[in-house]
């Protein structure tokens, strides 16, 4: 046997799995080409594609969901380490101590517990009871400890597997309890699984006896209560929700507002303390970074009485800002999942940002001297800046002005899309309603709730945010809000986010943008698109905004001023004199449309013909080397996924311009980045014809041949790639497949006129 002939799976197959299984791996023990990502999404335009998720070759688990190695193959002609240094970079982002690289002569292997690499023979791979003792020797549990931390997931027929990050979350977080830690802090991105996690961490904390009476807090009713019905379902015989004050004792897991738990008045025991302060010996304090953790809150005092319990936060949104900063109550996080690294392993959905400047927020505004408002009050005679407009002064312009661009939007990018629009407060969500209702008269008129308001002084609005949240109902569409919507509130679909108020707080920015960061491509949704028109995600350049959170500032205890504005709490901003001005002139002076770059953290605006023209020389430097390559590949297919790994659409870049409509992928990419003139594909199965190529085929042969160069023409070169392409009309009036290759003397020769027809084709570029 020639090993160096072999592929990459053949290796794996005959050298890499006995080797493996003989030490005593057992196939439950054992994922292979185990993809833990789904490949971040690509846009532009109608456009969506995703790159390739990461896929590790082996993951070896001691118990489920509980890896231990990765293993990474190449082939016989790479060296025994030639894949370690992939192998290290999923073992760091799977939070995995063992990583090794083989080709088939032995194993290479880089121990994170102490740094050491040594080569191994492909007899001495190490078995499950020797990296077990290993990882133990190092991790130094106590075999109470071990027991905590061996406790299995929850699994049962209808869940689903955690994903990678939520497994390490889960496992960090029991290894810090079982050891001892009192006061932990996980930090993961909006739409990325808290609820699961956190379902996950009282499960088996439970189960291995550590904890039996725990309390999970939110500050919201429908936190509790999409919680109580969804991820925390299998707690159901034994889970309650606080209901009027009363504490019952009979149950394990108690869900509660904080609001239940202490007295509106302050004459008033509070509820909480029907209980003793050893009671709950668990706690998960949901969306923490809100008013819980502030020293100056009532619903502190919860978490002090009951301060001898583990006490877990949880937040999107770590604060490290003066005031509020649950930083210094938990500690460090024991562990970060952020909302760029969960778009970038395609959980989570990228975004498009439309900054839309409206020229009276560009200048300001000062009142003629005694100049009136529309309800006869004098106005103020100051300067007013856009910070001021929609709470101390509104125009009714620009109130049409920026209805009018959402309604453009919508007609772009589909008119059922679900729409959150942030007003500055409760007066302007109103007027923000009632404009978009008389834009969109059509579909008012079909269901009334195409556009609704939902904000804390509503309940009409209110009863219906199931509805909005509901993926399969599509009534409410478009909601104007406030505050009520801006955490919390996991609305799957909402594919449009509109900023028309003043964001003050990174806190509250992320939040908001949290709003749509889930991906249903299910649903058709792919992507977040985000019209702004207070220039609010500038943030996004800010390093703070998907950063690794600050250090804490100081010990329990410190002393903080009051809380900003708007930051926590379920309430929408206090009501003011607001003054009502007609306005005039006023309309939007520029827009700014700017994508994630390829980096992942900044944003970019230049055209996707110019970015495609970028990265294709990047990857083919000269128009030489490009054809030189697309001659070289089998198929094409390949090419295509090439640009794609450096996030090129072909199609996104054929849509932008008309002109190339029919062009072939070929022709695109040497007119965008070479400056060819392109051939549509008309023209070039055209040319294979005049040069009657068909003339050394005869009869069913040449007409199978003539159908398939009409395929190119109408379809493209991966069409004609497609290994089915002979089930299909025309050609299944030939026979079948079978029948078909025998008219060319077999297989082999069917695909020698294949390729030559490709060559043809391609012919005056070679």
């Amino acid at each position: 046997m020639d090993k160096k002939a072999l592929t990459e799976s053949d290796i794996r197959s005959k050298f890499i799995d006995p080797a493996i299984i003989g030490k005593g791996w057992t196939e439950d023990m054992i994922r292979r080409e185990y993809y833990f990502t789904d490949g971040r999404v690509l846009f532009d335009g109608s456009h969506h594609d995703r790159k390739e998720g990461k896929k590790a070759d082996y993951l070896l688990f001691r118990k489920p969901n509980m890896p231990i190695a990765v293993v990474e193959a190449k082939d016989n002609n790479k060296p025994v380490g030639g894949g370690m240094q992939q192998a290290m970079d999923y073992a760091q982002i799977l939070d995995i101590p063992f990583a090794y690289s083989s080709n088939g002569d032995g194993f290479k292997e880089h121990d994170f517990l102490t740094s050491q690499e040594q080569d191994l023979s492909m007899d001495e791979f190490p078995t499950p009871e020797e990296l077990l003792e290993r990882w133990k020797k190092h991790k130094n549990f106590t075999p109470e400890q071990q027991k905590i931390v061996d406790q299995p997931f929850y699994s049962d027929p209808y869940s689903y597997e955690p994903r990678y990050y939520q497994a390490i979350a889960v496992n960090k977080t029991i290894e810090a309890i079982a050891q001892g830690e009192n006061r932990v802090l996980i930090v993961m991105a909006t739409g990325t699984g808290k609820t699961i996690t956190a379902f996950q961490i009282i499960h088996r904390l439970r189960a291995s006896g550590l904890k039996k009476k725990i309390l999970y807090l939110a500050d919201r009713n429908i936190l509790i209560d999409q919680t109580m019905v969804q991820d925390f379902k299998p707690f159901k015989k034994v889970m309650t929700k606080v209901q009027g004050a009363n504490i019952d004792s009979a149950y394990e897991v108690f869900m509660a507002l904080y609001h239940q738990l202490v007295a509106s008045e302050e004459d008033k025991e509070d509820p909480f303390k029907q209980v003793k302060p050893d009671f709950f010996d668990l706690i998960i304090v949901d969306e923490c970074h809100r008013g819980s953790a502030k020293d100056d809150s009532a619903w502190r005092k919860v978490l002090e009485y009951f301060s001898a319990a583990t006490q877990i936060g949880m937040t999107a949104t770590p604060k490290a800002e003066t005031g509020a900063n649950n930083l210094d109550y938990f500690g460090a996080p024991v562990y970060t999942y952020s909302l760029l690294q969960g778009i970038q392993d395609g959980f989570l959905a990228p975004y498009r940002v439309t900054n839309s400047f409206i020229n009276i927020d560009l200048q300001g505004f000062t009142p003629e001297e005694g100049e009136k408002d529309l309800h006869d009050k004098l106005i103020d005679q100051k300067f007013y800046e856009r910070k001021d407009f929609g709470r101390d002064i509104a125009f009714v312009k620009r109130r049409e002005i920026v209805a009018h661009r959402i309604t453009k939007m919508l007609n772009q990018i589909g008119r059922m899309t679900k729409t959150i629009i942030f007003c500055s407060d409760i007066e302007e969500a109103e007027a923000m309603r009632s404009l978009l209702v008389n834009m969109n008269a059509d579909l008012c008129q079909k269901d009334s709730r195409y556009v609704m308001r939902i904000t804390g002084d509503d309940n009409v609005g209110k009863k219906q945010l199931d509805n909005f949240i509901d993926v399969d109902e599509p009534y409410p569409t478009i909601v104007t809000t406030s505050e009520l919507l801006a955490t919390g509130v996991d609305c799957k679909t909402c594919g449009l986010i509109v900023i028309d108020k003043e964001i003050g707080s990174m806190t509250e920015f992320k939040q908001i943008i949290g709003r749509g960061t889930r991906l249903r491509p299910d649903k058709g949704k792919w992507h977040l698109e985000i019209l702004d028109f207070r220039n609010a995600t500038a943030k996004f350049k800010d390093p703070k905004f998907d950063g690794d959170p600050e250090p804490p500032s100081g010990g329990h205890g410190k002393q903080y001023p009051k809380p900003e504005e708007n930051d926590g709490g379920a309430g929408e901003p206090s009501p003011h004199e607001k003054y009502i001005v007609n306005g005039e002139n006023i309309r939007i002076n520029t827009e700014i449309v700017s994508v994630l770059d390829e980096d992942g953290k900044t944003m970019r605006t230049e055209s996707v013909t110019d970015f495609t023209k970028k990265q294709i020389r990047k990857r083919f430097a000269t128009l030489q080397d490009f054809i030189r390559n697309w001659s070289a590949v089998e198929r094409k297919r390949v090419i295509v996924d090439e640009l794609k790994e450096c996030n090129v659409l072909i199609d996104a870049v054929r849509e932008k311009n008309p002109a190339l409509a029919h062009a072939d992928i070929f022709d695109i990419i040497c007119h965008v980045a070479y400056d060819q003139p392109p051939l549509t594909r008309r023209e070039r199965a055209n040319n294979v014809k005049k040069r009657n190529y068909f003339a050394k085929y005869e009869g069913k042969a040449r007409e199978v041949l003539e159908a398939l160069l009409e395929k190119y023409a109408d379809y493209g070169i991966l069409n004609l790639e497609d290994e089915n392409i002979l089930d299909y009309a025309p050609f299944n009036q030939f026979g079948k497949p079978q029948k078909i290759v025998k008219l060319f003397g077999g297989i082999a020769k069917f695909e020698q006129a294949l390729k030559e027809l490709e060559l043809e084709i391609y012919k005056e570029a070679a």
